[in-house]
């Protein structure tokens, strides 16, 4: 079996012909996963889905995905990431025309699933690319600048798809989004250019005892089990919780609401930027990424503290700085690859990734577990609930950075010097 082609010179414009195709990517990856959000409605008045129905069918998504991440992760070591996720795009896009032309529930929820896989490699191909076409030290700023991508997919999963539903259907507006997918797939195959590295050829097994090294490093568990349960407590908030609360607990209407939504959303991608070029430019002044991720998840975990002793006068402040903070929590992807060689800096995040949207899907089960031991009255959670919920998460939260400050602190050295 091939691996990846033989390195080429650099490219003249590296941000035009690496960044911006995978930042394209990012972007219609993000949306795809929020869009249905906006359409639920339609979906409903048209199929008669019922809310556990709907519910699965938008599981759909992260299921495909979650569970394509340690393959994706091996593809991406042997393949490179411009095959990788050029393919893989291909598969949303025949996804997302499934999902315009169902007919029925088994139809959507295989369109749902195929995007789910298809847009799986977004984030960490342009990872993988940074690793191969970048010094080390861009990393965090080059991360940055793709989540912003995936914040900006988001945001247009909003207000825009509300626009387009006036002109056209929701099938229309997937057709659209199929079409939109080939173009980035070709953008990918075409401009980003080959190779990068020198490959290095594994045969299936050593990928796999790469691999297996990867889950046995103490390193890598103390990274990932912090940037693990803060990232995928605030998907699970961001998601489905800050919402109710802001309705339950500080009593908006539906316009404070989706306004405070967008603020959290918009803080969420300022911080991105924020923490990405912040790290690059203290790495150059001896500040290694790690300890800007350490200072921003503690921040982050200030802000849920304020949100928790809440609603009062700070609670808006409140919500925009854990989204500003919390942002910091993608270094990680960063220092995971400045800590593995670079041919297992695939394997590294996609297996990070992996843990984030599984522990994703307990934490947003367990919150409105908890939120459920109190009382519903008129439709309105109790807010003792969220407090409870809210304060449950923050506490493993905290356990996992004490452990994550105290274990790094004893090690001696840098988290993210890169061992070969």
């Amino acid at each position: 079996m091939a691996g990846l082609n033989p390195p080429s010179a650099p490219p003249a414009h590296p941000l035009l012909a690496v960044l911006l195709p995978f930042a394209g990517g990012y972007f219609v990856s993000y949306l795809f996963r929020t869009v249905n959000a906006v359409i639920a409605p339609n979906l409903v008045a048209d199929f008669g889905l019922q809310p556990w129905e709907l519910g699965l069918l938008t599981s759909a998504y992260f299921a495909t995905f979650a569970l394509f991440q340690i393959p994706l992760g091996l593809l991406l070591d042997r393949f490179g990431p411009r095959r990788v996720n050029a393919s893989l795009l291909l598969i949303a896009a025949a996804g997302a025309a499934l999902f315009a032309l169902s007919g029925g529930f088994p139809g959507l929820f295989l369109g749902r699933a195929l995007i789910g896989l298809g847009v799986s490699a977004c984030l960490m191909s342009s990872i993988k690319a940074f690793v191969l076409w970048f010094p080390l030290k861009r990393l965090p700023a080059l991360t940055g600048a793709i989540m912003f991508s995936g914040g900006l997919g988001a945001l247009s999963a909003t207000a825009p798809v509300e626009a387009a539903l006036a002109l056209t259907s929701w099938r229309g507006v997937f057709l659209g989004l199929a079409a939109l997918v080939l173009a980035v797939s070709a953008v990918v195959f075409l401009v980003v250019p080959k190779g990068g590295a020198a490959p290095r050829r594994e045969s299936v097994a050593e990928q796999l005892q790469g691999l297996a090294g990867i889950f046995r490093s103490r390193r890598f568990w103390q990274v990932s089990s912090v940037a693990m349960i803060t990232q995928s407590t605030f998907m699970s908030i961001q998601g489905l919780w800050a919402g109710p609360w802001m309705r339950d607990v500080a009593a908006l209407d539906r316009g404070g609401v989706a306004e405070r939504l967008l603020l959290l959303a918009l803080s969420t991608m300022t911080g991105a930027l924020l923490f990405g070029n912040a790290a690059s430019w203290l790495a150059g002044r001896g500040v290694m990424p790690v300890q800007v991720l350490k200072a921003g998840l503690a921040a982050a975990m200030l802000a849920q503290l304020a949100i928790i002793a809440g609603p009062g006068p700070w609670s808006g402040w409140a919500w925009l700085c854990y989204g500003l903070f919390i942002s910091s929590g993608t270094l990680a992807y960063s220092v995971l690859s400045q800590h593995f060689p670079a041919h297992l800096a695939g394997r590294a995040n996609t297996a990070h990734n992996l843990l984030v949207f599984v522990c994703a899907f307990v934490s947003q089960w367990a919150i409105g577990a908890i939120i459920y031991l109190w009382p519903v009255v008129d439709g309105h959670y109790h807010a003792e609930g969220y407090r409870v919920a809210f304060g449950s998460f923050l506490a493993l939260q905290a356990g996992a950075w004490l452990w994550f400050v105290v274990d790094h602190a004893r090690a001696g050295r840098p988290v993210a010097a890169r061992e070969t």
